[in-house]
């Protein structure tokens, strides 16, 4: 395939996708969401206004938002210069939060629109019950012709309480929903080539068919004043959704009606394909939102039976064990050179499994004195990377 022929059958798949999205997450970060004097309410009647075009179309619309904090740090007088500590963190996303609702609430009634307030926490989505809760109570929401708007719950969030980021937790919500689209709206225009802040001949880039290494390492480790993304985070959003089967936009939000632009056909922004192959929910949970509580260190058998011939881990596969982790907890899968190979819930507790590393999984009843399971990680509750 030519590159030219390449190059335009991503733009058909761009402009066909977006056509077809009927049910789309969009996301909203604090560097363009607020500015020096607290919540831009500017940009936030041109989001609502754009949302609700969206909405009038016949589409399911759910928003991801930043700005608890640096919205209550406005409202607070908290001085911009002071580095936050996770307490004080807490107490400006309690004092903002309401202000957020309040001017989302205004800015959508305008257009006749009724929004819902989520706040979610990582444990919401970690354990599997809530998790579908959530999924349940968002479905219906849409259902009921409202628009959820989700926000990270910083006034309880402690480091591991939290997604890392809200594009993050906006793909895991696109995820959560199957969502046809993620829209991440942000302060530069695309992604490019090279950082164009440093390079003038740096290109953007319309369409990604697929996140590489190579794409990846584009982004940079860019961060603004007021987010903790980057565009890094934001390509490994559009991967994380890309898996389950949906596209992701990156784009300038600060660009007036930039979605009717964007659903017009404009070729604006950065466009991700979503892969082929959509991976199973289940498998999805345990890839994207479960927090890996160890590490399992295999060696180059174990590892060609996972990646290549989608076998279950047998114990005689392990040479170490890292860090503490009970039955049942999602653990991370290395080979020797620490590499990523898989994540997957564990069958062993640590302790368990250091008395079992390497031995045939006939040994282990009698090392153990009871056997529950012949595998380490079961097939079905484990993730290739």
């Amino acid at each position: 395939m030519n590159n030219q022929f390449a190059f335009e059958e991503g733009l058909s798949s761009r402009q066909t996708l977006i056509h077809k999205a009927k049910r789309v997450v969009v996301k909203v970060g604090s560097a363009i969401l607020t500015g020096k004097d607290g919540l831009n309410n500017e940009f936030i009647g041109n989001l609502a206004r754009d949302i609700a075009f969206l909405h009038n179309s016949g589409r399911e619309v759910i928003l991801v938002t930043s700005g608890a904090v640096a919205a209550g740090k406005r409202k607070a007088n908290f001085p911009d210069n002071q580095e936050l500590t996770i307490r004080e963190k807490q107490a400006l996303a309690a004092i903002g939060q309401s202000r957020l609702m309040h001017d989302y609430d205004e800015a959508f009634s305008q257009h006749g629109k009724n929004i819902a307030q989520i706040l979610l926490t990582h444990s919401d989505l970690a354990d599997r019950k809530r998790y579908l809760n959530v999924r349940n109570t968002i479905l219906t929401l849409l259902k009921l012709g409202v628009i959820p708007v989700i926000n990270e719950n910083d006034t309880v969030s402690t480091e591991e309480l939290k997604f890392g980021d809200n594009d993050k937790l906006g793909a895991l919500v696109a995820n959560l929903i199957e969502a046809e689209m993620f829209i991440c709206l942000t302060d530069v225009d695309a992604l490019y080539d090279r950082n164009p802040l440093v390079d003038p001949q740096a290109q953007a880039i319309s369409t990604v068919a697929e996140v590489t290494d190579e794409i990846e390492a584009m982004a940079g480790n860019s961060k603004s004043a007021l987010g903790t993304g980057g565009m890094r985070s934001k390509i490994q959003a559009a991967k994380m959704v890309s898996a389950g089967g949906g596209s992701s936009f990156i784009g300038p939000g600060r660009r007036k009606d930039i979605l009717r632009h964007l659903f017009s056909g404009e070729m604006v922004g950065t466009f991700f394909l979503p892969r082929t192959e959509k991976m199973q929910g289940r498998k999805r949970w345990i890839a994207y939102v479960l927090k890996p509580q160890g590490s399992l260190v295999l060696d180059h058998g174990a590892c060609l039976a996972i990646t290549a011939k989608g076998k279950s881990l047998l114990p005689s596969g392990v040479i170490d064990i890292q860090g503490k982790f009970e039955q049942g907890d999602c653990v991370r899968c290395v080979d020797e050179n620490s590499h990523p190979v898989a994540v997957g819930l564990v069958n062993f507790c640590s302790e368990d499994l250091r008395k079992i590393k390497g031995l045939r999984s006939d040994k282990i009843a009698e090392v153990l004195g009871f056997k529950e399971s012949d595998e380490v990680l079961h097939r079905d509750n484990l993730v290739v990377l």
